[in-house]
């Protein structure tokens, strides 16, 4: 089941809840589709005015805070050795290569890795633990997460949502203009072959011998 088809089952309660949980988790160090969730939710909202964007939006974004100050305190508590620990649990995410570049990345931007990391899957996960693992100042990582955080979170929200109200309101006009399309071009192609068939019901005419008068 896609997922959009999965959440369209879910009540509105809880998709705010799980989109803040799983962007949480993914901010926090845990590699989870926080994206996909949140990209799902926002298209849906668009479909449906049970689910408040604004709503979806704020909860989104503090998931990402929230989840990103914890995966700080828990690297700067546990150090490298948690990196070791992540890479073998998930060594596909956070491999040596992997931590390296996002090190380097860490070592040359500062804070700004923090705030542009928010919109870069691998560094999404990496940003929290890896700045507490490095020691960033708490004020200068709380005022990059939280920018990047709501930027990243609300701005993802409204163009996903404006986005599918725009495409929906095109489809309907399409869906509307395919109608009369579809019944222009069937009464066409009905005159067309009508057309036809009397030339060639005429041409069969002419072609026909003329009959013999009969002999006493």
């Amino acid at each position: 089941m896609h997922v959009q088809e999965w959440l369209e089952t879910v009540p509105p309660l809880a998709i705010y809840l799980l989109v803040g949980l799983v962007i949480g988790l993914e901010s926090l160090g845990i590699p989870l589709p926080g994206e996909i969730i949140l990209v799902s939710s926002a298209l849906l909202a668009s479909q449906h005015g049970e689910i408040d964007p604004f709503v979806l939006g704020a909860c989104a974004s503090a998931g990402a805070i929230i989840g990103d100050s914890i995966g700080y305190a828990i690297g700067r508590k546990g150090g490298r050795p948690l990196l070791a620990w992540l890479g073998a649990k998930f060594p596909k995410h956070f491999s040596e290569g992997h931590i390296a570049t996002a090190e380097r990345s860490f070592q040359k931007w500062g804070m700004w890795a923090v705030f542009f990391g928010r919109f870069v899957a691998l560094l999404r996960i990496f940003a929290g633990p890896l700045a507490g693992v490095l020691r960033m100042p708490y004020w200068k990582f709380l005022t990059a997460n939280v920018l990047g955080g709501i930027l990243w979170a609300g701005g993802t929200t409204a163009v996903i949502y404006y986005v599918g109200v725009v495409a929906e309101s095109w489809l309907k006009r399409f869906s509307w203009l395919g109608l009369v399309a579809a019944v222009l071009i069937g009464l066409a192609s009905f005159l067309i072959v009508k057309r036809k068939a009397a030339k060639a019901g005429t041409a069969h005419q002419e072609a026909e011998p003329a009959p013999v008068p009969a002999r006493d």
